[in-house]
């Protein structure tokens, strides 16, 4: 009895050390190491929004490319034009969305498309519906964030742009340069060389080569990823570095199941052999869908709010802020003018004439005086003469009406005398 009593007591007084420690250490706890955690769950429970750009011409695989990068197919419903069609078609932007959810992350993906980009015989400007339309909806999430209701605000700016770069050709055409540059100050410009299988493996890295040094000749910014922390591990420094070589990323799309080396998987037959897409001594798929949504999806999304967004809505605040100036000024002429109310245009006058008579009105009045036209001093001097010969008359009759007044006192001071 008596050691079971002493067991108890020792344990007792053990469980008892163990909750002073505990308490202890709550005392030291602030609570704000669970912030992490508090924003992963709000963020979940919201989802994410990501919205991605395809460009180039038909033929390239864009399409595919995209239904293997998502596992999903967005094109059930395309219909496919003939050439007789293509001659005249014009750019199109088409929106594909889809919900996907994965491991209870729901995004919210939607697809941009560009069909009959390159496709016409003339192809000048073809690019300025593509930039109309990334304006567009810079203009729609201005106008949103500016509004009283920004709690629900829907991002659809692009935030990334995959340009699919033929294969056949020696390089950048053309064509695929003025796009480029056309589009390089208002979104996240990826590089893609399309249809991979179709070089052999010396022929992608000459090509990869050329192109890189296209776009540094011509000034084109694609995106460019953001450097390593030092604290950052050996392994993701080569995979970022990696990722930086393969640029442009030279893809293959598929998505048929073959059966390969008694496994299957998604790749394209030939009768010398099977490419495999996600095989990456075959094609950069695995390098570009790691950059998309693994590894750098949430960076795009920085750069297009810290970066190109905010070049937009500067320029934005710019002409706001250009146009009340001028109004200002045309307000402080009306006033200057004697009128409360904008100047109305007269019947049968244009709008340039009018514009006109108030930029002459607006620079007499700024005009200095000592600039003062011939004309002006004339007119002035003849007002100074007016006003010195009407002072010379005043004078003159103030003296004639003294010596008046004079003459009566005295008449009057002899009559009194005679009177006396």
């Amino acid at each position: 009895m008596e050691n079971s009593s002493r067991y108890r007591s020792a344990l007792f007084g053990h469980g008892e050390e163990q909750r002073r420690d505990d308490e202890d250490q709550d005392k030291e706890y602030v609570g704000f190491a669970t912030l992490p955690n508090q924003v992963h769950r709000k963020s979940v429970k919201k989802g994410f929004d990501f919205t991605l750009m395809v460009a180039g011409e038909s033929g390239l695989g864009k399409s595919t490319l995209v239904n293997s990068l998502f596992l999903t197919d967005l094109y059930k419903d395309r219909k496919l034009l003939n050439a007789e069609e293509r001659i005249t078609q014009t750019v199109e932007i088409t929106k594909h969305t889809v919900d996907i959810e994965e491991k209870g992350v729901k995004l919210k993906l939607t697809i941009v498309d560009t069909p009959g980009f390159g496709d016409a015989v003339n192809n000048t400007e073809c690019w300025k519906s593509v930039a109309d339309y990334i304006d567009q909806q810079f203009e729609q999430y201005f106008r949103d964030e500016s509004g009283l209701n920004r709690k629900n605000i829907q991002d659809n700016r692009v935030h990334c742009c995959l340009y699919f770069i033929s294969p056949f050709g020696h390089g950048l055409r053309p064509l695929d340069v003025e796009f480029m540059k056309a589009l390089h100050e208002k979104v996240n410009i990826v590089p893609v060389l399309a249809k991979a299988d179709t070089l052999t493996p010396l022929e992608v890295k000459k090509k990869k080569i050329k192109i890189r040094e296209e776009i540094e000749q011509y000034g084109i910014k694609i995106y460019q990823f953001p450097d390593c922390d030092s604290d950052e591990d050996e392994e993701f420094k080569q995979q970022d570095q990696e990722l930086k070589d393969s640029i442009p990323f030279a893809v293959i799309g598929s998505n048929t199941v073959v059966e390969a080396k008694g496994k299957r998987v998604r790749g394209r037959l030939y009768p010398w052999g099977i490419v495999e897409v996600e095989n990456p001594a075959h094609c950069d798929f695995v390098k570009l869908r790691n950059m998309l949504v693994r590894t750098h999806m949430q960076d795009l999304k920085d750069v297009t709010r810290e970066t190109h967004y905010e070049n937009y809505r500067a320029h934005c605040i710019q002409s706001m802020t250009r146009m009340v100036v001028k109004e200002r000024n045309r307000n402080k002429l009306t006033r200057e003018s004697g009128t409360d109310f904008p100047i109305p245009t007269a019947p049968g006058v244009s709008d340039s004439e009018t514009e006109k008579l108030i930029r002459e009105k607006d620079e007499e009045v700024r005009q200095p005086p000592h600039t003062q036209t011939q004309e002006q001093e004339c007119v002035t001097q003849e007002c100074v003469d007016q006003e010195c010969v009407m002072h010379d008359e005043c004078v003159q009759e103030s003296v004639q009406e003294e010596c008046v007044m004079q003459e009566e006192c005295v008449q009057e001071a002899e009559h009194c005398a005679e009177l006396c």
